[in-house]
């Protein structure tokens, strides 16, 4: 398992803390992923159409075996599984897991493009990406994450909802 990937999980339909638990289950129980770090998890404000309910988001390291295509289809089955119905661009959703980075790769296919191409505008992406590697660096750039963060407006949307005190294995239950 030599690859290091960073993954995105947002929320904001149903039971959310349930709904990231069980995307968390599933990428366990995947032979060819570890879990590595957790963030914390933050309760964001809608981007995009925000006519719609608050979004739990959180960032997941992973150590895997599976290229970067695998590994999105990886993702992609997960959301399918936990119900996730693709209706509109930005809409409500049951589950959402993006690849935000793998390796130091720059990556472009016609299903996949890390790192994810609007991650440096997004606040509910980089607060908990930061917080699991605070010198984490854009692909191919010594250009911090943290960098583009300072310049995000949104950055007061991004709340915390339950914190991770540093534990790998960081269960989530309760609130």
């Amino acid at each position: 398992m030599n690859n290091q990937a960073f993954l995105s999980l947002g929320t904001n339909m149903g039971d959310r803390l349930a709904n990231l638990q069980e995307a968390l289950r599933l990428l366990r129980s995947h032979d060819a992923v570890t879990v590595a770090k957790l963030s914390s998890i933050y309760e964001t404000e809608p981007v995009g159409y925000t006519e719609q309910p608050a979004f739990l988001n959180m960032a997941v390291q992973v150590s895997t075996s599976l290229s970067a295509q695998e590994l999105l289809d990886l993702c992609l089955s997960i959301e399918q599984e936990i119900g996730r119905v693709r209706e509109f661009r930005w809409g409500p959703r049951i589950i959402d897991l993006d690849i935000l980075l793998y390796n130091q790769d720059n990556i472009e296919s016609e299903k996949l493009i890390i790192p994810h191409p609007r991650m440096h505008e997004r606040a509910f992406v980089l607060v908990p990406l930061i917080e699991i590697d605070p010198a984490i660096c854009f692909p191919g750039s010594n250009r911090p994450l943290e960098e583009a963060l300072s310049s995000i407006q949104e950055r007061k949307g991004v709340r915390l909802w339950k914190q991770n005190n540093g534990e790998e294995e960081f269960e989530l239950s309760g609130s």
